[in-house]
């Protein structure tokens, strides 16, 4: 049935008050948090394969859970009044596939090989705008008895938002460190987040139709339960990946414990040389009593190692001089 589009339709951001953006920020805060320790380990991974996966798992946790499974959380409790609101399920698909792909491209820009500014200069952009073009894919995807358009200023800043907080978003990953450091940036990224969802909203306007249609496609609510299980998945895999790579403090401290072992083994190989014990595994320096002196002095070693065994050399010479008397 043919209708026109002459009424301003009245929009409702917060329906339910502010518990969804209450739990938008929160879903923005928790993806970009678990994308920037995930995002962390990738750096500091030295196999090539295990670093690609944590990347991938950052993008999944970021373009999925801190952006798109936000801008749903979000969407909610947005309505339209005098209309029905429904979502198209393939479109809305879509959205999710460009938010993860995109902030994937980003991720990897950045995150493979040394990290340089150039890389955030080129990747930051090109994330960006992907994301906001997500955004408005997602918008795309909702249909009611009328249909939108846009204001062109907040239009545009909303995509200025994207920009800005993608290339903040990728410099993060590179730059931050320490678990303070990371929780602060993952709130600066679910504050700029929700800043482009809710700008690109207010650029939103609504025209209505006269009569009523049925309006295709299924309520928001629908994607409640799989959000949830999505959001479960996510931070499992997550939480699995990092567990599996040591930060950076613990390879730290797991390398300080190597070279203290590396070097009480010099010193006991020394020692040992110099009483005519063996050597110890790896020590080429033969006994210096009761076997083979050695053609050359050992190559490395301890400072205190060298003194005690030159010495125990001069002690037991002195014993030997003291019985031939």
């Amino acid at each position: 049935m043919p209708w026109t589009e002459d009424i301003v339709g009245q929009l409702h951001h917060f329906t339910y008050g502010a518990i969804t953006p209450i739990f938008a920020f929160a879903m923005s805060f928790l993806g970009s948090l678990l994308g920037l320790v995930s995002t962390a380990r990738a750096r500091i991974a030295t196999d090539t394969r295990r670093r690609a996966w944590l990347l991938v798992l950052a993008a999944w946790s970021i373009g999925g859970t801190g952006i798109w499974v936000m801008h749903f959380m979000a969407m909610v409790g947005f309505s339209v009044q005098d209309s029905p609101l429904r979502f198209d399920v393939p479109i809305t698909v879509a959205s999710f596939i460009i938010a993860v792909v995109t902030v994937g491209l980003g991720l990897f820009i950045v995150g493979m090989g040394r990290p340089k500014l150039w890389k955030v200069l080129i990747g930051g952009p090109i994330t960006g705008v992907s994301v906001a073009f997500m955004h408005y894919t997602g918008m795309k995807a909702m249909n009611i008895n009328g249909s939108f358009e846009y204001k062109p200023s907040l239009y545009i800043a909303s995509y200025a938002i994207a920009v800005v907080a993608a290339t903040v978003a990728l410099w993060f990953t590179v730059v931050v460190r320490g678990m303070i450091a990371t929780t602060a940036a993952a709130v600066v990224m679910g504050v700029a987040v929700c800043g482009m969802h809710y700008t690109g909203m207010y650029a939103m306007q609504v025209h209505l139709a006269h009569g009523t249609d049925t309006v295709p496609g299924v309520d928001v609510n629908w994607f409640l339960a799989p959000i949830v299980l999505f959001v479960l998945v996510v931070v499992i895999a997550l939480a699995s990946a990092v567990m599996a790579v040591p930060s950076e403090r613990e390879q730290a401290e797991a390398a300080a414990v190597r070279d203290k072992i590396a070097a009480g083994q010099a010193i006991r190989a020394e020692s040992g040389a110099v009483f005519g014990g063996a050597p110890m595994p790896g020590n080429a320096v033969g006994g210096t009593f009761g076997g083979s002196p050695s053609a050359a002095p050992p190559a490395q070693g301890g400072g205190k190692g060298q003194a005690f065994a030159a010495r125990a050399a001069n002690g037991i010479a002195d014993a030997r001089r003291h019985r031939g008397r």
